[in-house]
């Protein structure tokens, strides 16, 4: 099917598919499958938060139930109570509303259905299409076979139709225990996938239930939960992950054996893999539950709880979604890709500031002792509707110990000793000499001469300074705390390796204390954005924040590291 085949939605606009489920879907609603309804459903298990990959998945479900005029459903999959907390069901929500999606009044829990679930087993067990199976998962595990060699039947797959509804129940009823016994589809022992070698339908787990309590002390497994909780549902396109791409011949078994009035059509795509990362809830939690990090908010995890307290932005992570595009195979994307969309969108949004990371104290010599006074400086050059702010200057400033350098290389243009550069909407400044710690030769003070014609840093003579440097006046900065991150893993294979931790960048976080910023940024409310001038962006950090004791973390870098791969591909390309 071509990419450019286009089908009027309910409401007799036209879609334009940009990707193979798009267009699957503008063919079924052409064709007017599903009375030309399309409704899709986002079901995570509640047993870790979200990540970066379910976005995309989020991202997607919800969008092509905007693009078609459908709807689309968040059901909690609530199905191993061993797992799943209550914490997990309230993030998951909080995620999903954050990225910008309302599932409206289609929040759904497959525990709603375990009722209808046992129902169904049961007309499975009278069509001789399921059993209660002794064997325990290890001896499940030896009888299913391998890829090349076919399993074995179960001594148990004879058993008559009443004795395995007699035994069903009796698992309902608790009369045995955990492991002891499951239910197990019979399907074809020899088949060449594993997944249809009689799976387990039904396991006993005797947990509390955090919506059933201690009703039900059997639970139904995914493959079965997730097809018959579509069917009840009504989903129309069940969209998944790649690794489900061999059980869907599973998830049609379920239901063209059950009298179901709904048959979704199952579609697989590729999950987001994602370099310098961890994309596993399993070792999200395992960085959580060994204090690797602070929890699954900590933002140098990929979690959304864990992006949106680093500063990201909902747009910049839709954006990202959208840009890596829906595919059948599997790829990895570049973390700098998901830094270019933050950045293309915060340098749209975000107010610009002063702020010194590692201060160094700058004395104007010719400079009158006791004055100050307020220049004009821009909020955001890109959108000239956010005006200006006015900036206290003074005789003493703090500037960046890296911009200045008393033996300066022949390309190094900011301050060093006899040259002039410009300060950021202030003056020209040109450096006459240091001052040195006694013990440790370390530069202590520099001082400059300025020249008050240049006010606004423009000179009427027309001379011109290679370098502009970011300031802030001593007398009115604010002490801030800066936390710096970088990627939380070094290597970007990182599903490969046996022991992730090993991977761990030692310099993920790095404190700043004793940093000097302007004064009206500790008034920023947490969630608040900025762009430090020659920094990064930043971002009042949400649970940290306070006005009396401000901290900021680093969302990313200026350097657009994207743009430098896209211009090196150009290249290579030509």
């Amino acid at each position: 099917m071509k990419e450019n085949n286009e089908a009027k939605n309910q409401t007799g606009e036209t879609n334009t598919p940009t990707h193979f489920i798009q267009n699957i879907i503008t063919e079924d609603v052409a064709q007017g499958n599903n009375n030309g309804n399309v409704v899709t459903r986002f079901p995570p298990e509640p047993n870790g938060y979200l990540h970066i990959g379910h976005a995309k998945s989020i991202c997607l479900n919800f969008g092509l139930a905007r693009d078609f005029k459908g709807k689309c459903h968040l059901r909690l999959d609530d199905t191993n109570p061993c797992k799943e907390n209550v914490e997990y069901i309230g993030s998951i929500k909080e995620d999903v509303a954050w990225l910008g999606f309302n599932w409206g009044d289609n929040c759904f829990f497959a525990s709603d259905y375990f009722e209808q679930l046992y129902s169904f087993a049961i007309e499975l067990i009278k069509k001789g299409k399921a059993y209660v199976c002794d064997l325990s998962a290890e001896e499940i595990r030896e009888y299913r076979g391998t890829l090349t060699e076919p399993g074995k039947e179960s001594p148990c797959r004879s058993r008559s139709s009443e004795e395995n509804i007699e035994l069903f129940q009796k698992m309902r009823a608790g009369e045995y225990a955990n492991g002891e016994k499951t239910l197990r589809a019979k399907i074809d022992m020899t088949s060449g996938n594993l997944n249809m070698r009689d799976p387990v339908l039904y396991r006993i787990l005797k947990v509390l239930h955090h919506r059933t309590g201690d009703k039900w002390c059997i639970y139904p497994m995914y493959d079965f939960t997730h097809c018959l909780s579509d069917s009840l549902e009504g989903i129309t396109h069940s969209i998944c992950t790649l690794e489900f791409e061999d059980h869907r011949p599973l998830y049609d078994w379920v239901l063209d054996n059950l009298e179901t009035s709904c048959h979704p059509r199952q579609i697989e795509f590729a999950r987001l893999n994602l370099t310098n990362t961890v994309m596993s809830k399993r070792k999200l939690l395992q960085l959580v539950d060994e204090k690797i990090v602070s929890g699954w908010d900590d933002p140098v995890m990929p979690t959304i709880s864990g992006l949106r307290r680093r500063g990201y932005t909902p747009a910049s992570i839709r954006n990202f979604c959208d840009r890596i595009g829906v595919a059948k195979r599997d790829s990895t994307v570049d973390m700098a890709l998901l830094d270019f969309h933050i950045r293309e969108d915060l340098n749209r949004s975000a107010r610009r500031v002063m702020a010194v990371l590692r201060p160094l104290k700058l004395v104007i010599d010719n400079y009158p002792d006791a004055q100050s006074e307020e220049l004009d400086a821009i909020n955001n050059p890109e959108d000239p509707s956010m005006g200006t702010r006015q900036v206290p200057f003074s005789k003493t400033l703090y500037i960046e110990q890296e911009d200045f350098m008393e033996d300066a290389p022949k390309k190094y243009f900011r301050l060093t000793p006899g040259r002039e550069v410009r300060l950021r909407y202030a003056y020209f400044v040109t450096c006459n000499s240091v001052v040195k710690d006694d013990t440790t030769g370390e530069i202590t003070e520099i001082h400059c001469s300025y020249d008050p014609e240049t006010r606004g840093g423009t000179a009427p003579d027309g001379r011109k300074v290679k370098s502009t440097i970011h300031w802030v006046s001593a007398s009115h900065a604010r002490d801030v705390e800066i936390r710096l991150y970088a990627h939380l893993l070094l290597d970007q294979e990182t599903e490969t390796k046996k022991d992730f931790k090993e991977l761990i960048n030692p310099a993920h976080l790095e404190v700043l204390q004793g940093c000097k910023a302007e004064p009206a940024l500790v008034e920023a409310a947490p969630g608040d954005r900025f762009q430090f001038e020659r920094q990064g962006y930043f971002c009042a950090d949400t649970k940290d924040h306070t006005p009396e004791s401000p901290v900021f973390n680093r969302i990313v870098t200026l350097r657009d590291t994207w743009k430098k791969i896209q211009n090196k591909n150009q290249k290579k390309s030509k």
